[in-house]
């Protein structure tokens, strides 16, 4: 059989009449309860955070400040918003009802009572009070799993965005023995390009081995506690060489001259290079620039740059 819920409760009794704190204390006493008392409002407000009621039973007509005062000023603090107060006393008129459950009352009992009755409804308030708090309890168990599973979502969003990221650049993620269990579209295509004849779903045994592959950028990571390998592979550009710029409609000894242009070498220097004379230079120079549409020297060696590759210094 479950126990009563006044056993072991908390309950606080406020009443200025010492022979009605006396029958109460008694009554909830025998019913298992931890009586605590007080004869004013005021006395029974300083000592609320020590008696840390359950449950209040509360006299309306007491000097100074009566029990619906006392009641309003439970309800504006939080500590003690929700805990049950039930008025007990000989006023029974409906607007002193009212009046007590504007107040913040959850009970209005008048006296005379019957202890019975004062048991029943003191249990009915202290099992719904233990409801809230389960409920309570329960909320905030399902907020704080609901915010759980935000940050679980959110980050599989992030890490979702970062595997797309990854899409367009060339990743690829093998086993320690070379099978491949992740390959991005790009470097499908590198290890269709340089790798033409290793077997499919196999990393080559040039890149597992490390070695280098000519024309091909490698960055190769791994951890010792997981058995991948991690591989972010580049096309490497061509060489800057001069031949380089030929397609853009220059000779040979142009491309030459324009290569060492984009390099920021002077005409006398390019002669020196090249061992040709100043003059000779600047005249290929002048023919350069109608040749690749622009119309100033900076202009061909920033043409030229962005064709070789090349990182502006």
């Amino acid at each position: 059989m479950n126990p009563s819920p006044i056993h072991g409760a908390r309950v606080f009794l406020i009443d200025d009449v010492p022979a009605n704190l006396g029958v109460l204390g008694e009554v909830f006493t025998q019913a298992g309860a931890k009586v605590f008392v007080a004869q004013s409002g005021a006395s029974a407000l300083a000592r609320l955070s020590t008696v840390q009621p359950d449950l209040i039973l509360l006299d309306v007509s007491m000097p100074g400040m009566d029990g619906f005062a006392v009641c309003r000023h439970l309800k504006t603090e939080s500590a003690w918003r929700d805990t049950p107060v039930i008025f007990i006393t000989a006023l029974n008129e409906v607007s002193d009802r009212l009046t007590g459950f504007i107040a913040g009352g959850v009970d209005y009992i008048v006296k005379p009572f019957q202890t019975e009755e004062v048991l029943a409804r003191a249990s009915t308030h202290l099992r719904l009070r233990t409801l809230q708090r389960e409920l309570a309890a329960q909320a905030a168990a399902v907020q704080a799993k609901n915010e759980e599973l935000e940050r679980e979502i959110q980050r599989r969003l992030a890490t979702e965005l970062a595997i797309r990221r990854s899409l367009d650049r060339a990743v690829l993620v093998a086993a320690r023995n070379g099978t491949i269990r992740f390959c991005s579209d790009r470097a499908a295509l590198l290890l269709k390009s340089f790798f033409p004849h290793c077997a499919p779903g196999c990393v080559p045994a040039i890149l597992l081995a490390g070695h280098a592959t000519p024309g091909l950028r490698v960055q190769r990571s791994s951890r010792d506690d997981t058995d991948e390998i991690v591989w972010m592979l580049e096309a490497a550009p061509p060489p800057a060489t001069p031949q380089r710029l030929e397609p853009l409609g220059l000779t040979p000894r142009e491309a030459e001259i324009l290569f060492w242009v984009a390099h920021g070498k002077t005409n006398s220097e390019i002669g020196i290079i090249l061992g040709m004379a100043e003059n000779t230079v600047k005249k290929h120079v002048y023919n350069i620039l109608p040749k690749v549409g622009v119309e100033t020297r900076i202009a061909a060696a920033l043409l030229a740059t962005e064709t070789l590759g090349l990182v502006p210094g």
